[in-house]
């Protein structure tokens, strides 16, 4: 009887899980500012592009997410509901905006860079804060200041938004 019920929560837990379809969600809003989620392009400066597989370290490796413009000190928001799964840094260095968060939801799994949660655990609905852009100029003088969004297995971004 055990076995049946262990079974039973099994095959609805495989069940709900097929029914949330990735490939159809899209990100609300992720910065006040910037309700369109407007991507950043290519700067003028020696800092390139935010588009997923940009040139980076002249050319030796390739940028692993997508840049949304976020002007630092503004809101980040959630983009749906999600979960908070712990900090999430960018470098292996301390700057002014080695700061991020792993997140989930929607069926998929994320990260959110140069941001300052106001926590790191727990859950959030679509449109409620996550926390604030950091001071990006600091570090990058000149870059469009924004949020990067990088998916937990590191493959493009880009049809979410």
């Amino acid at each position: 009887m055990r076995l049946y019920i262990l079974f039973s929560f099994l095959l609805l837990a495989v069940i709900c899980s097929c029914l949330v379809d990735a490939s159809q969600v899209k990100f609300g809003p992720l910065c006040s500012g910037n309700s369109s989620n407007r991507k950043r392009g290519c700067d003028e400066t020696k800092y390139g592009c935010g588009n997923y597989g940009a040139s980076r370290g002249g050319g030796k490796r390739k940028h692993e997410g997508l840049d949304i413009v976020c002007a630092d000190g503004a809101t980040v928001y959630a983009p749906f509901d999600v979960k908070l799964n712990g900090k999430a840094v960018p470098y292996n260095n301390n700057n002014a905006i080695n700061d991020g968060i792993n997140l989930s939801g929607e069926g998929l799994c994320f990260k959110l860079f140069y941001v300052k949660p106001d926590s790191y655990s727990g859950t959030l609905k679509k449109g409620q804060k996550i926390g604030t852009l950091l001071p990006m100029q600091k570090v990058y003088p000149g870059i469009t200041s924004h949020v990067h969004v990088q998916m937990c297995d590191k493959s493009d971004p880009t049809k979410y938004f």
